[in-house]
């Protein structure tokens, strides 16, 4: 049972209970606690230590928004931001019930008439609206870049010829920035797309997400070339030998064999994503966490800095989470190659 819990535990990445589970085993606690130090209260203390220093340097560096705000000021204003969603939600309730009222009066009033449509709230977006909208997109942008990526790859691995025909594309595209694409996206966006009261997305929401696979599908398509051609010859053999065809080879030989390359790819290609992501949404106005930060800027206000702030935090933190799934998600797939 203790085995089959460490292992579940090194596939999801939540090394650190390891120690607690072999404590709990009788597994020679000292050595496992020394195991724990190393991996829970070090980093503990090194976040203290950056805590401090951070409060100590702030107060003594002024901008043209105030002084920079520690980490007192920044905890504070992620509560009022918390605070502001839950407001703003008792008002749409508040809202709603008001329509519900007025609607079953009427049709108390009128009953042969058709009772007025319910109107949707059109109150101002809560950062963690902000924050789910900012997930959508990146998701977006990642699963259309898988979708071509991963098919390219696999033909670039399988195929010499194509991969000479791409590799000058890839190299050349590859490093173009996404202020570079975005421009050009919004543009072919503005001419293909257009939205009405029906429409199911926002023009600025894909043009995000269409910046983001632009620039997050060559780590996928690269890793996965990789990992094609890398395939042990003698199981590419046996394929000829046994006479499969294309699709058969690649269900039960290439995709097996080149799947951990994928999902490296896959997991540098989320990042990459994210990393764009906020960027795109600063210019393409995408109510996410990059237009959060960029009006935060323009307000100016006094505690617009410590917003921003906290927007760093959490851009961090979710950069750090979405890493940790795809490496969970990389080991499940990969564990015990």
């Amino acid at each position: 049972m203790n085995n089959k819990l460490i292992k579940f535990l090194n596939i999801t990445g939540l090394t650190w209970f390891i120690p607690i589970v072999k404590i709990a085993a009788g597994e020679n606690p000292v050595q496992q606690l020394r195991q724990l130090w190393l991996m829970i209260g070090v980093p503990f203390i090194a976040f203290l230590f950056f805590l401090g220093l951070w409060s100590f340097s702030a107060a003594r560096v002024n901008t043209s928004l105030g002084a920079i705000p520690g980490p007192v000021s920044v905890w504070h204003e992620a509560g009022g931001l918390v605070d502001e969603h839950y407001a703003q939600r008792e008002k749409e309730r508040q809202y709603y019930a008001r329509q519900q009222e007025r609607i079953q009066q009427a049709k108390a009033e009128h009953p042969d008439q058709l009772p007025p449509k319910v109107r949707p709230f059109n109150g101002k977006g809560t950062y963690l609206d902000q924050i789910g909208t900012s997930l959508m997109t990146v998701f977006t942008g990642f699963f259309l870049a898988t979708l071509v990526a991963v098919p390219l790859g696999l033909l670039c691995g399988m195929s010499p010829t194509i991969n000479t025909a791409i590799n000058p594309l890839i190299q050349i595209f590859k490093p173009v920035s996404p202020l570079a694409w975005l421009p050009i996206v919004t543009l072919v966006v503005s001419a293909l797309y257009v939205t009405d009261n029906d429409s199911w997305f926002e023009k600025s929401f894909l043009t995000s997400a269409i910046t983001v696979t632009l620039c997050s599908l060559w780590p996928t398509l690269i890793n996965t070339a990789v990992g094609v051609s890398s395939i042990d010859k003698d199981l590419v053999n046996v394929g000829k030998v046994l006479r499969l065809n294309w699709s058969t080879q690649i269900n039960k030989i290439i995709l097996p064999s080149a799947i951990p390359f994928i999902f490296t790819g896959m997991r540098l290609s989320l990042g990459v994503g994210w990393m764009v992501l906020i960027a795109a949404e600063m210019l393409a106005q995408n109510p996410g966490l990059g237009k959060f930060v960029w009006d935060e800027f323009q307000n100016g206000s006094s505690n617009s800095l410590g917003r921003i702030m906290v927007a760093v935090f959490t851009i961090g933190i979710i950069g750090f989470i979405l890493d940790r799934v795809m490496q969970s998600l990389q080991n499940v797939f990969s564990f015990g190659r």
